[in-house]
């Protein structure tokens, strides 16, 4: 019985593969987009997984608290040097339309009242970002919505404008809601979305033995098929990955954007920021045709 037993509790050998082999970029990334399935990784999320407890929240993966006692140090580079926080996580939807006709329909969720809007000649001039309260359209002081934080794009010449405004991605659905009602946009935007290539039997036999000559081996999964690579995950946490995320109104022509985790946010802390974003960016020559 004792034998018996000790057949039937012998765990079976594992299948992983040496550190070699799961080092490779291939499986790497493969594998990185297997755990992005359910929580969307940041830029930063391999410097933040070694260093910070991670939590899930809102469908990311974010860093919570430092797994060291780093609390000095934070506080020092915030009051002496420079502190780099990753927000992007934070949600951006971009509009774009006639500057007349975006001010008179973000006026209705709004208000002068509370500060600052849209209006404001130092925000609508993009050199500087504002931040602000939204509403539900015409149910001001009721049915707020939440803070948000907006930039205008530099006029160049034209009467189109482009205005980016960031959100926390709990507050995203009800503030694109909106914007879409009193936009109008109902209709999603047209996307070109390549169709799957299809490959002939005898090209796949010939990529089959090319393969073999080379003694390359398939990653395989539990049934013993060859997995396929997972491609990247395109969207966010916020957003369906099949979704569409850009909307067009007949009736004003005012586009509106998903631009969720394709543009990237980072807070600068401290007093040598400045000198740290001049040192870090240049600035690209004028190239006139």
């Amino acid at each position: 019985k004792q034998a018996e037993k000790a057949v039937h509790q012998k765990k079976e050998q594992s299948k992983t593969k040496c550190r070699k082999a799961r080092r490779r970029h291939i499986n790497l990334v493969a594998e990185f987009n297997r755990r992005q399935r359910k929580n969307i990784w940041l830029e930063t999320h391999i410097w933040h997984a070694k260093r910070f407890h991670m939590v899930k929240k809102w469908g990311y993966c974010l860093g919570d608290s430092p797994t060291e006692k780093s609390y000095r140090a934070c506080y020092r580079a915030m009051t002496k040097h420079c502190l780099l926080q990753d927000l992007s996580y934070y949600c951006c939807l971009e509009l774009t339309g006639k500057e007349n006709e975006l001010l008179k329909q973000l006026a209705r969720i709004c208000s002068i009242e509370t500060g600052l809007t849209f209006e404001e000649a130092c925000c609508l001039s993009g050199r500087f970002e504002g931040s602000l309260n939204l509403y539900r359209a015409d149910r001001y002081p009721k049915d707020v919505l939440g803070p948000v934080t907006f930039i205008w794009k530099p006029r160049d010449g034209s009467e189109n404008r482009q205005l980016w405004i960031w959100m926390h991605p709990a507050l995203k659905q009800d503030i694109l809601r909106e914007l879409k009602a009193i936009f109008q946009c109902s209709e999603p935007e047209e996307i070109c979305t390549p169709e799957p290539v299809t490959r002939s039997v005898e090209e796949e036999k010939q990529t089959n033995g090319v393969l073999s000559l080379g003694k390359k081996r398939k990653k395989e999964d539990k049934e013993g098929e060859k997995a396929v690579p997972v491609k990247k995950i395109i969207g966010d946490g916020t957003r369906d990955t099949f979704q569409s995320y850009s909307w067009i109104s007949q009736a004003t022509g005012v586009v509106i954007s998903d631009r969720t985790m394709e543009i990237l946010r980072y807070r600068l802390i401290g007093p040598l920021s400045h000198s740290v974003l001049t040192e870090t960016l240049k600035a690209a020559s004028l190239q006139t045709v």
